[in-house]
């Protein structure tokens, strides 16, 4: 789950990591009453989208005014217009894609003067199964670009779940973000205050980007960006209430209500697969065969009648669906369970794109023979090469 960058920061604010002072705005009214409760004489405007890239991003409406999703304002005046132009409007990014989004709140911040910007996140690194500091003297850029053109720039940091967090660890990240005198002690205490959010929140990513040095010698976020891990937010009902869904898909919050894994890509065949590999190889699968798959969509190993044909129920909700493959393994799920939910699907929303059925596994004679039997034009398949081959020549006949 993600969350805006001002809910970010009150989450990081009481373990004592050094933030700007700023408040978040619905309105106009709130954005001036913000600025005008902040020091000024400089204020900064940032739009809030589940998205980077917001000062490099533009505006699809003429009346949003010149200028990016984060803006510098020198007057109160200049905040109230700033608001005005941006609120409602639509923010596209490279993040984004030409559909943007809706900026619906702004975060009215204090502004801060900059001598250097740096780059930090801390990420749970697979590969070592520890959480990992990256940090790196080129801050305000993509990372990944960095990594492309200056690896030798970026610091990774690999912390031992079982000793922790230590200073050590601090003054080995402030000498990759070649700081200095106190800015070391400060780097030190942050490292501390980060990995406990990190840890005792459950987050999956926080990247601060950047975190800058100011005029005074100060080391300060100025921005922050979390993910947390969805399976642990039962822990964090304080997170869980910041969820904000009009920044998801609508058939991907329609998902999480069956607990079903869903996301939505551009294609034309939608996929319902029991298994987050083998939703990956079907998908792949579907490609090698000269087609796009629609989705991604893992039901689980438990799906219920019910929940297949929730299912079958977002797939179609997608326009550019035009042929769905069914892929399910019987290991835990039985397949006549499967084929019952398709079958009752199938009826209850008289599916006219072509519908391809893999079934492999438990009770696999029985579903067959329900799908058999069930009058429908279902077309069955006996492994997923074959499945593929079928459900991307049904669509082609069909286009």
């Amino acid at each position: 789950m993600n969350v805006h960058e001002y809910q970010a920061k009150e989450l990081l604010r009481p373990y004592g990591v050094p933030l700007a002072q700023g408040a978040p705005a619905f309105t106009v009214e709130e954005a001036v009453k913000a600025a005008q409760a902040l020091p000024g004489p400089v204020w900064v405007v940032k739009s809030q989208i589940h998205a980077g890239g917001r000062g490099k991003g533009t505006f699809k409406e003429v009346s949003a005014g010149t200028g990016g999703g984060v803006r510098i304002c020198k007057s109160v005046d200049d905040v109230k217009t700033a608001a005005g132009q941006m609120l409602g409007k639509t923010l596209v990014t490279l993040q984004t894609g030409p559909a943007g989004r809706v900026v619906n709140r702004l975060f009215i911040e204090d502004g801060t003067q900059i001598a250097r910007e740096l780059y930090l996140s801390a990420l749970v690194d697979r590969a070592t199964s520890r959480i990992s500091f990256i940090a790196s003297t080129e801050g305000g850029m993509d990372i990944e670009k960095v990594a492309h053109d200056a690896p030798e720039k970026i610091l990774t940091l690999s912390i031992d779940p079982a000793s922790g967090c230590s200073p050590f660890h601090g003054r080995k990240i402030a000498s990759a973000l070649k700081l200095e005198g106190d800015q070391i002690d400060q780097c030190v205490k942050l490292i501390g205050a980060l990995y406990r959010a990190f840890v005792e929140k459950d987050m999956s990513l926080l990247e601060i980007n950047p975190l800058v040095v100011t005029r005074d010698g100060k080391v300060v976020c100025l921005d922050a960006k979390i993910n947390f891990e969805d399976n642990a937010l039962f822990r964090h009902k304080d997170v869980a209430a910041l969820r904000d869904i009009e920044e998801e898909d609508p058939a991907e919050v329609e998902a999480s209500k069956y607990d079903l894994n869903y996301v939505k890509l551009d294609g034309t065949i939608g996929c319902m697969v029991n298994g987050a590999g083998l939703a990956m190889a079907t998908m792949d699968i579907i490609k090698l065969n000269g087609m796009e798959p629609a989705n991604f969509l893992d039901v689980g190993g438990g799906a219920s009648k019910e929940k297949v044909a929730a299912a079958f129920k977002i797939i179609l909700s997608d326009p550019n669906v035009m042929g769905i493959l069914v892929n399910i393994f019987g290991g835990i799920m039985r397949c006549d369970i499967i084929a019952e939910g398709v079958v009752a699907a199938a009826k209850e929303m008289a599916i006219k794109v072509p519908l391809v059925v893999r079934l492999e596994g438990t009770n696999v004679e029985e579903g067959k023979q329900i799908l058999a039997q069930s009058g429908l034009k279902i077309v069955p398949a006996d492994n997923l090469a074959d499945a593929a081959r079928k459900i991307t020549d049904e669509v082609k006949k069909g286009a």
